[in-house]
């Protein structure tokens, strides 16, 4: 085996952490798979022979180039919400369960709602809480990635913990549980029951409908359980073709139309009821999701 053989093998044994990292960062699998290749080229590019503990130097790597592609979003203004209800890329299994490497990317529970919520953080703090909190990088390899002592860096990630933790709902941790209100909300919808699908939904429930920016006014955010029923019932058409499929490790919906998937329903359930539904129904996006998992 040559150098560069064993470094590849070495690389690879880092791969699959290396991906959740960038996929919590970036809240995007090809982004994600992107900031993974670029890390690769500069190991290629670098001498390691110093390198100690080469899986906390790729860490690091991911961070940064991670860091600089949010930088770049921010600056293109990609992210404002006035122009495009964005829904993060979701992780799509069978309801058998979740693969080995959907697991590597999912090991913390990150459901759709906590990714929704690290989009909003800045990204030196989105950087500092999921290296600290998710993955447990000192403070002081943070600090130089943004340009921060320690101190400050610990200062992003507890104003950035402090948002998770005010916002981010935490979902009810019964599977079958979960499964049951999404079938009843599938039925009430099926049924056009306006009032059954009121009582499964949480009284702060958001809606949120990426439909891509092609669909000028199309994507939206819905708040309150009046206006999330009403959108339900409109949804009432696709549903008799929806699959149950686990959506971020949750249970979740996949609507298919002549064979094609036409959207993806991430639910959070909390104490029995729905808090927030995110729905990605972009045609582009879709296409680019691994769904082999529904085959059969």
């Amino acid at each position: 085996m040559n150098n560069e053989e064993f470094l590849a093998e070495r690389f690879e044994a880092h791969r699959a952490h290396l991906r959740a990292v960038a996929y919590r960062m970036l809240g995007s699998l090809s982004e994600a798979d992107d900031a993974v290749q670029e890390a690769w080229l500069r190991l290629a590019r670098t001498d390691t022979e110093g390198v100690a503990n080469l899986g906390g130097w790729l860490t690091t790597v991911v961070g940064r180039v991670c860091l600089d592609m949010l930088r770049s979003r921010t600056t293109r203004g990609e992210q404002s919400l006035d122009v495009h209800v964005h829904v993060p890329d979701p992780v799509v299994s069978g309801v058998d369960g979740i693969d080995p490497e959907q697991e590597a990317l999912l090991s913390d529970s990150v459901g759709l709602a906590m990714l929704v919520v690290l989009e909003s953080l800045a990204p030196a703090e989105r950087l500092a809480f999921v290296l600290h909190d998710m993955f447990a990088v000192p403070f002081d390899e943070i600090a130089p990635m943004v340009g921060r002592t320690p101190a400050a860096a610990r200062q992003l990630a507890s104003r950035a913990r402090r948002r998770v933790r005010g916002t981010a709902p935490v979902p009810d941790a019964d599977l079958g549980r979960q499964r049951e209100v999404v079938d009843a909300f599938l039925a009430a919808a099926r049924g056009g029951d306006f009032d059954a699908l009121v009582t499964l939904l949480d009284p702060d429930v958001v809606l949120r409908a990426d439909t891509g920016t092609g669909l000028a006014g199309a994507s939206r955010e819905l708040r309150g359980p009046a206006a999330v029923a009403g959108q339900a019932l409109l949804f009432q058409r696709a549903a008799g073709s929806s699959r149950p499929a686990l959506v971020n490790g949750a249970a979740g919906i996949v609507s298919i139309v002549g064979g094609v998937p036409t959207a993806v329903l991430g639910f959070t359930i909390t104490d029995g009821r729905i808090v927030e539904i995110d729905i990605l129904a972009d045609p582009e996006r879709l296409s680019g999701l691994d769904l082999t998992s529904l085959d059969g």
